[in-house]
């Protein structure tokens, strides 16, 4: 095995289902779904590999997904759980390289470079690697091991589950490992594109190598001609950013059926804004901008957004700017979906501001800051102890009262 596979990518098998299927024994073996129940609006999050014999796969609508394979059972999402799981994952790949850049929370890149002289072989760390998240989480990880971040990725997604793909090093077998592929394994190929290839007469990465540069931008345009040339040769000189970090946070939730209740949108975006502003909390994080989203029954889309005059990290500041702004939207009919986000991410510290900037500033009690952070904290770990539902605000106003 040649050094320069030096790139790794980890990928979780099923993560979520494997996750439940791990915590409840009696899923074992079983078709699972994460996602909303079959009998509700909403989409797949994931599917146990049972189940995706049947085509459920994610991003699919749950009353499909039950259509498709009724005998599954269907289990709410648990993300503090999943993130929990991924935190050891994380840890574990720390064993062996400090050059890491999560992509998600299920998947990671590695650059091992610096440690085969302990390792010697990238595929024997791999497998090693493999051997301890089995044994300490009880869970399978596929690995592609390859060149470059481009090729690690693709070849980890090539031998699910608990795969273990390797690319070859040498320029001449990459393009032999590439040109029997499918064009959609090409990264940034979706199904538009896909369709737009398969209408040139092109099909497999092979037909791709067969063509210039230039005969491609005569049909794609310079800019995608650029990344399928490239790509179609195994080429990818990215690094693995061990600085990566979120540039955002977000959450939203479907309604069963359209709902025409303020009361019900209010209390909607007060839980889907403190999910968010907790999730700022645990990242260590503040936010200097706040958006909202609402869809109506015909996927007409409208979003909202607001900025402070300094990063903050309070449930006061959050869920006063996503109320603030949904009342200007003066909503009037039926609400499909609702969703809060923060932005321009920085890190936490130092004294906390108000949404809403003071003419004296200078007057601001600072003991109120420290009010709201150390209330928002022990509702946390409230939450955290008891469940999600254990604390929750009444008829909180736009302006931070009630």
């Amino acid at each position: 095995m040649s050094a320069s596979c030096t790139i790794l990518h980890v990928d979780m098998d099923a993560f979520y289902a494997a996750i439940e299927q791990r915590d409840r024994p009696e899923l074992r073996g079983k078709p699972v779904v994460v996602g909303a129940p079959p009998d509700r609006r909403g989409v797949v999050a994931t599917a146990s590999y049972e189940a995706r014999k049947f085509g459920v796969h994610s991003a699919m609508p749950s009353r499909t997904a039950g259509k498709l394979c009724p005998q599954a059972a269907f289990v709410l999402p648990r993300m503090e759980r999943y993130e929990e799981v991924s935190r050891h994952v994380m840890t574990i790949l720390e064993e062996f390289t400090p050059i890491i850049e999560p992509v998600s929370i299920d998947e990671a890149f590695l650059d091992v470079r610096g440690v085969l002289g302990t390792w010697h072989d990238p595929v024997r760390l791999a497998r090693e690697l493999k051997r301890r998240i089995q044994q300490k989480l009880s869970l399978t990880a596929s690995v592609g091991v390859a060149p470059n971040k481009f090729l690690a990725k693709l070849a980890s997604d090539l031998q699910k589950p608990d795969g273990l793909s390797v690319v070859p090093s040498d320029p001449r077998e990459i393009l032999a490992f590439l040109a029997p592929l499918p064009v959609r394994k090409i990264w940034g190929v979706g199904k538009v594109s896909e369709a737009q290839l398969k209408a040139a007469g092109i099909t497999t990465v092979g037909q791709l190598q067969a063509l210039s540069e230039a005969e491609l931008a005569t049909r794609f345009g310079d800019a995608f001609a650029h990344h399928l040339w490239t790509l179609a040769r195994g080429l990818d000189d990215r690094p693995v950013e061990t600085h990566w970090e979120e540039k955002s946070i977000s959450n939203e939730t479907t309604f069963d059926e359209d709902s025409p209740d303020p009361d019900v949108w209010r209390q909607t975006l007060i839980e889907l804004a403190e999910h968010v502003s907790r999730r700022l909390r645990e990242a260590g994080k503040a936010a200097r901008t706040v958006d909202i989203k609402v869809r109506f029954s015909d996927f007409t889309t409208l979003s909202r957004q607001t900025s402070f005059p300094e990063p903050t990290d309070t449930d006061r500041d959050i869920l006063g700017a996503a109320l603030g702004l949904f009342e200007k939207m003066k909503v009037k009919r039926p609400v499909r979906l609702l969703g809060v986000g923060v932005s321009h991410l920085a890190r936490a510290g130092g004294a906390v501001r108000t949404a809403q900037p003071l003419l004296f500033p200078e007057l601001e009690p600072k003991s109120t800051r420290r009010k709201d952070r150390s209330l928002d904290e022990a509702v946390d770990r409230l939450r955290k102890k008891l469940g999600p539902d254990a604390v929750k605000r009444g008829n909180w106003k736009a302006g931070g009262e009630g």
